[in-house]
């Protein structure tokens, strides 16, 4: 197999094109460029064509993990289970994510606080949090940390009476206010809280 031509790719940084002697093209990273000395006319052997073409396999799955990861956080769990529908294996999956962790692209506990805090910022309870932390395959023990980043919710459960409400005191609408925040992941206490600053008479 003959590398016919090779260049750096006008639309990926650090992305190389070799152009086989089939018309198929192969895109390398620098790092298969060099540790494999290619260059236009190089003849690789056979076994040498199926290691550039792991190679290149697995530089990919890092290029695309980086590129996921600078669009959108992902718990390492997610991270995981996208390389898998890549088709990595799971020994190329969990060294990937090892190494996104070590380049600072995986960083669950920032991104388990970010959580919190979007979802908090919508007018979310406790138990909403830990559900969107579950979800997204954030270890246990990170979870109290992030948590703590939102300790009071008292002004979202007011302002979301305040505006369900608007100076109401109809037992229907109060019970229909009290049933969203409890599905928004609030605690009875808090809810019943909320209502007796609102003004209302509570019996717990």
């Amino acid at each position: 197999m003959i590398i016919q031509e090779l260049k750096p790719s006008k639309r990926v940084e650090g992305r190389w094109l070799a152009v086989m002697e089939d018309g198929s093209i192969l895109r390398i990273g620098e790092g298969e460029v060099v540790s494999f000395a290619l260059y236009a006319g190089r003849e690789l052997l056979e076994e040498e064509a199926v290691r550039l073409l792991d190679a290149a396999r697995r530089s990919g799955l890092k290029s695309k993990a980086i590129e996921l990861l600078m669009r959108k956080p992902q718990s390492r769990k997610e991270l995981e289970r996208r390389l898998l529908e890549w088709e990595a294996s799971q020994e190329e999956a969990e060294a990937i994510c090892d190494r996104m962790e070590e380049l600072g692209y995986l960083n669950e506990p920032e991104y388990a606080g970010r959580i919190v805090r979007h979802y908090a910022g919508k007018g979310f309870g406790q138990r909403k949090l830990r559900d969107e932390l579950y979800r997204r395959g954030i270890p246990r023990e990170l979870w109290e940390e992030a948590l703590s980043q939102v300790e009071d919710h008292a002004p979202a459960i007011d302002a979301f009476l305040e505006k369900k409400l608007k100076g109401s005191r109809d037992p229907k609408e109060i019970k229909r206010a009290s049933d969203a925040l409890a599905r928004r992941g609030f605690s009875w206490s808090e809810i019943s809280d909320g209502l007796r600053r609102y003004g209302m008479e509570v019996w717990d």
